[in-house]
């Protein structure tokens, strides 16, 4: 087995990395100069988590899995996804992408963890919300390494009431948002230009031109830049200066950090 992730802000790096570490085999972030195809042409079955946005994989995540579509065919695959509250068939939807039969979904869950999309005070994430996140998390993905090692097939989020509920989301997301949101991103007087954003952003978007931060129109919606801006000077989607930042990598109540830590065990 290989594990595959893509992150925004650390919720599912926590997932992916927790989940290889139980099973003892690598785990890579897509954005890591790996040599994919080799790594799926090697491995029977491949873990693949990502963050849900409106009940869709994010589109950096849909582009690399159908850049690897030939490689991921008759493959077994097991599918984390990460979520702020519920998704419908977030987990589901990554098989929208290819042909009936292509790929074969032997595991899916659904893990809510801590929201980062910070333009609102009321949304932040308490030290109790975080803690009870990281547990419930580490207990889903003991049972996932141990239903997964006995040949239990468990897929949340495949029923039709989650197919139903997955679509209602979808939509509209699909059908426009995601493409207005790919251009909806805005950098403020505050700018230092530091060029943090130009370096941690996964798809390349920011870029520095005559002393100033802009973009090129292809945003992916990951939050990472608008929860690690130093001066917070860059809003996607809701344009107001973020009253706080979701950074787990970096927190000390990070669901990065260990989850014994974090649950305040000793």
């Amino acid at each position: 087995m290989v594990v595959i992730y893509f992150s925004g802000t650390g919720n599912t790096e926590y997932i992916a990395k927790r989940f290889a570490a139980k099973v003892g085999c690598k785990c890579f972030s897509i954005e890591d100069k790996a040599d994919f195809v080799s790594e799926i042409q090697a491995s029977g079955t491949i873990a693949l988590a990502y963050p849900i946005y409106s009940s869709r994989a994010p589109r950096i995540m849909r582009e690399f899995a159908k850049r690897h579509a030939s490689n991921l065919c008759g493959k077994k695959l097991v599918i984390f996804v990460t979520q702020m509250m519920f998704s419908g068939d977030g987990a589901r939807s990554f098989t929208d992408l290819f042909k009936r039969g292509h790929v074969d979904v032997i595991y899916a869950e659904h893990f809510q963890m801590p929201n980062n999309v910070c333009n609102f005070s009321i949304l932040k994430p308490s030290r109790s919300t975080i803690r009870k996140c990281v547990i419930h998390a580490e207990a889903k993905l003991e049972r996932a390494y141990r239903e997964i090692r006995s040949g239990t097939i468990r897929r949340k989020g495949f029923n039709k009431t989650s197919r139903f509920l997955g679509l209602f989301q979808s939509v509209p997301w699909l059908a426009g948002i995601e493409h207005v949101l790919r251009r909806d991103i805005r950098i403020s007087k505050h700018c230092t230009s530091c060029e943090l954003c130009t370096k941690i952003c996964p798809i390349g978007n920011l870029r520095m031109r005559r002393g100033k931060i802009v973009h090129k129109n292809n945003c992916t919606v990951c939050y990472r830049c608008v929860n690690r801006c130093p001066s917070r000077a860059i809003t996607v989607m809701f344009h107001w200066k973020p009253p706080w930042q979701y950074n787990p990598i970096i927190s000390r109540h990070s669901p990065l950090a260990s989850s014994r830590a974090c649950a305040g065990i000793p």
